[in-house]
């Protein structure tokens, strides 16, 4: 009698628990509900003003997604937290999935959208320079990004458009923590500084240090940053990833029909510590050097000029296969809306 009872308690339990999975299952899925979406960004930079625009005006709501901003600082460690499982998708330079692959890792990352085709640093001078050229930095103290990462790699590609060798011409110093370069720049550190906004903007307004160049202009179109997810994640959640990319899509949209002014009204919440005349500032300077493209696909042919640069480099020595490493499919269909 007991064993019955027990068994009937155990059935009614199991029961509860299926109705509860199943619920909860759809509340990812159904209208007026939203999935919770963990994105770990490399840096927090209005040189990504489109995704803020996405976030600022409910664009991931819109498509069922309830997303949670993580900052990396820096691609190492955003792909530590995609690869960990931390967080879903991953934001920062394509080059992070490449080695990845070529390490050998099962559970590789796939880029799905690119964001920016320029380049979002600049070269900083504690003197304002009228007719900067890149064979100033010859013999130089310069504090730039670190080992492998696609900002010190377009820094070093540009000086080898122009005929200077990183390794002899100049001391380029990449022991500085990402984010902690403007204030050793500030503490006196080096003769020149490569900075991401707002850092040379804040450099400027405080006499510190003068924008002398554009890496963005001066490299060209490269594929500067993307989005990835893990093999796995991707097969398992491609509903959620056509979602995410659609928003992404919109938020572009936004930036390529507006003015610089209202781009930064929209995206001035997500950076409070900055006035919103300096934020118009960065926003009509990236704007300027047509940073953004029109949409999110990520093209073979930028893809086979990251591994030129990253060649040229000296960081990949095999090239990895595009159809692996880059799936387009939702960029297209984003698009295609």
């Amino acid at each position: 009698m007991k064993k019955s009872k027990i068994a009937k308690r155990l059935a009614v339990y199991s029961l509860v628990f299926v109705i509860a999975a199943t619920t909860c299952t759809a509340c990812g899925t159904s209208k007026g509900k939203l999935t919770k979406v963990t994105l770990n960004e490399v840096a927090h930079s209005i040189f990504y003003a489109p995704q803020y625009v996405a976030i600022e005006n409910g664009y991931f709501e819109e498509e069922g997604i309830d997303l949670e901003l993580v900052t990396g600082f820096g691609a190492d460690k955003t792909m530590t937290a995609l690869v960990s499982g931390e967080a879903d998708i991953g934001f920062m330079g394509a080059e992070s999935s490449v080695y990845l692959y070529s390490e050998g890792a099962s559970n590789y990352a796939v880029n799905f959208a690119q964001l920016t085709q320029r380049a979002g640093n600049f070269l900083v001078a504690r003197q304002q320079i009228e007719d900067f050229s890149w064979d100033m930095l010859k013999g130089k103290d310069v504090i730039g990004g670190r080992k492998g990462g696609m900002p010190e790699m377009v820094f070093e590609y540009i000086l080898g458009k122009n005929g200077i060798d990183p390794e002899t011409d100049l001391n380029i110093d990449q022991s500085i923590d990402f984010g902690s370069t403007a204030a050793a720049f500030s503490g006196g550190q080096g003769e020149f500084t490569v900075e991401f906004e707002p850092a040379a903007t804040a450099l400027e307004s405080a006499g510190e240090g003068f924008v002398v160049a554009s890496l963005g202009v001066d490299s060209g179109y490269v594929p500067y940053t993307s989005y990835c997810t893990t093999k796995d994640y991707m097969e398992e959640n491609r509903e959620m990833i056509q979602s995410f990319t659609r928003a992404l899509q919109k938020g572009m949209e936004y930036v390529n029909s507006h003015t610089p002014k209202e781009i930064a009204e929209v995206i001035a919440p997500q950076f409070e510590e900055t006035d919103i005349e300096t934020v118009e500032k960065i926003v009509t300077r990236y704007y300027e050097q047509d940073t953004w493209k029109g949409n999110l696909v990520f093209e073979e042919s930028s893809f086979d000029l990251l591994q030129n640069i990253l060649t040229n480099a000296g960081e990949l020595t095999n090239r990895v296969p595009y159809d692996k490493l880059v799936d387009t499919s939702f960029a297209k269909e984003a698009a295609e809306k």
